[in-house]
């Protein structure tokens, strides 16, 4: 009897571990994401160019557990829309959607600042109460909006990293447990406050998220092409096991920009099987060129030919 249990045990543990490194190491894939709809610049979905080899993720920005009075004060996880809902209502979602069967649509929450500048703070009364509030509101937002996913992209805080990581871990939670989600991700960036929050979220809770959509553009202006990889190689460390995606702003944020290598950069990390995505804030600033960097962003994603070799389909001219 013993003996016929030692196969068994064998063929469990090598299972088990087969599980554990699938899951610390995620697969290159082809997602691309972008915000949209902070600015009032009258953008909308359609004007965004959408390569159909490509996963494509658009993300509102934002809603905000704040007041939408002239003077917006939190609400303790009562979530409010902040995007431009004119251009971007629930019926050009389900539009684009219907169009396009490679897009989702994501709502990011929190953000910089709100109203007249001010910044927005994560600051819950008691997790249990910010947590019943905000799966509530946001329930009937997605539900509303027929969205896929959350993003999270808080930059204050008024509170320590564990209530921060237990509201949003468990909101996360209780949003797949129930199917009203099927994505989240996290919008962290290389400064102390804010890294150690999401860090504290992502020891916990980060078998729940995604997508890293880490802020490279928060760096400093005039990042190198070196910089960048190495600045990459920091956060996959910091987020271990995490499918970190590169970005850039086409507004007048820092970080490395397309004219300066990004590109390039991408390229090397494709070659190497660490480019899981790339995203772009946001649409409402692409929106005056063009949208350009979108398109080259795409088609590097898309190709299977990018590699180190310069003028490749997705070498941008």
């Amino acid at each position: 009897m013993k003996s016929s249990k030692f196969p068994i045990l064998l063929f469990l543990a090598a299972f088990f571990f087969y599980s554990i490194s699938t899951q610390s190491a995620p697969s290159n894939n082809k997602l691309f994401r972008e915000y949209i709809g902070a600015e009032g610049k009258n953008v909308r979905f359609t004007d965004v160019p959408i390569n159909s080899n490509v996963e494509f993720h658009f993300i509102l920005s934002f809603a905000i557990d704040y007041t939408t009075s002239s003077s917006p004060s939190p609400t303790n996880g009562h979530f409010n829309i902040f995007w431009d809902t004119d251009n971007l209502s629930p019926s050009r979602v389900s539009s684009i959607k219907s169009r396009h069967s490679n897009v989702k649509v994501a709502v990011s929450l929190g953000g910089d600042s709100v109203g007249d500048g001010r910044y927005v703070f994560f600051k819950p009364f008691s997790v249990d109460s910010w947590v019943k509030n905000a799966v509530n509101s946001l329930t009937k937002i997605i539900k509303e909006f027929n969205l896929d996913g959350i993003d999270i992209d808080y930059e204050h805080f008024i509170g320590d990293p564990n209530s921060f990581t237990e509201c949003i871990g468990q909101l996360i939670s209780t949003l797949k447990k129930s199917e009203v989600i099927k994505f989240a991700s996290i919008a962290p960036y290389d400064d102390g406050p804010v890294q150690s929050h999401y860090q504290a979220l992502w020891k916990k809770y980060g078998y729940l998220i995604d997508y890293v959509n880490f802020q490279f553009y928060a760096y400093d202006k005039g990042t190198t092409v070196s910089e960048f990889l190495k600045y990459f190689e920091i956060q996959s460390s910091n987020y271990k096991g995490g499918k970190i995606l590169v970005s850039f702003g086409t507004d007048t944020s820092g970080g490395l920009k397309p004219v300066r290598g990004f590109f390039s950069a991408c390229r090397k990390l494709k070659s190497q099987g660490k480019l899981y995505g790339i995203f772009i804030w946001s649409a409402d600033d692409s929106k005056a060129s063009g949208f350009p960097y979108e398109r080259t962003s795409q088609a590097l994603l898309a190709s299977p030919k990018c590699s180190l070799e310069p003028f490749l389909p997705c070498e941008i001219n």
